[in-house]
């Protein structure tokens, strides 16, 4: 596999369709919407994020990458999906967020050009879309300056997760469009973390994210069997 083409066309397609959406907080990408606030404060905590240079990887409409300028942080949001780029760019320019930019390139294509480049990397709701996730692991590594923090989010994959995560987010619950995660390319928390240590990452926190659907609320908790978030460093 190249350095460009550690991607899935169809996946790409599922998200360009309803890139007009992303910004709908009522639309499929309202989970999105919802939960950004918490892995916002969560990253902002552990690093603050004002004053750096941040990269996120697989930043679709840019939901996570705004608010990250609005933080105070110099972003850059790369994604291949180059509608949702264009509502990305557009909404920035309407909501007058400074700070960010946006750019249709590969994680492992930017890593080749700009190795050890950035404070901080986000790669959250992306790596369980991608063929090769622990490509895209090592290239966040290669982003990173030393020292640096990366962060990933992304679904366990156990009896749990398909239920909740698959069965009812999609078909009971209509949260996410049917078809929009694959059970078989869902991650377990132990082998990000192996993927995180070959790419020299220390993991430092682990974080589960659950969701209560009677009250629509989402809270960040200790239980990482269905959603969770890593938070590592480059060594």
């Amino acid at each position: 596999m190249s350095k460009t083409d550690n991607f899935d066309p169809a996946e790409l397609a599922k998200f360009s369709d309803l890139a007009h959406r992303w910004w709908d907080t009522e639309s499929e990408f309202r989970p999105l919407h919802q939960i950004n606030p918490l892995r916002l404060d969560w990253i902002d905590g552990l690093v603050s994020l004002k004053g750096l240079k941040v990269l996120d990887v697989g930043c679709g409409g840019g939901i996570l990458a705004d608010s990250m300028a609005r933080k105070g942080a110099s972003v850059l949001g790369i994604d291949l999906a180059s509608k949702a780029l264009k509502v990305a760019q557009l909404h920035a320019l309407e909501a007058q967020t400074e700070g960010v930019q946006y750019r249709e390139i590969s994680a492992e294509a930017l890593a080749a050009e700009q190795p050890g480049s950035f404070d901080v990397v986000t790669c959250m709701e992306m790596l369980e879309h991608v063929p090769d996730p622990s490509s895209i692991v090592k290239a966040c590594a290669a982003l990173v300056k030393p020292g640096g923090w990366v962060f990933f989010s992304t679904i366990n994959r156990n009896a749990k997760a398909f239920l909740f995560a698959i069965v009812g987010a999609e078909y009971v619950l209509n949260m996410l469009p049917r078809g929009t995660h694959e059970y078989a390319k869902l991650i377990k928390p132990s082998e990000l973390a192996r993927y995180c240590r070959a790419a020299e990452l220390n993991l430092l926190h682990t974080r589960g994210m659950e969701y209560n659907p009677l009250m629509r609320h989402y809270w960040l908790s200790a239980d990482t069997s269905v959603n969770y978030l890593l938070a590592t460093r480059k060594t």
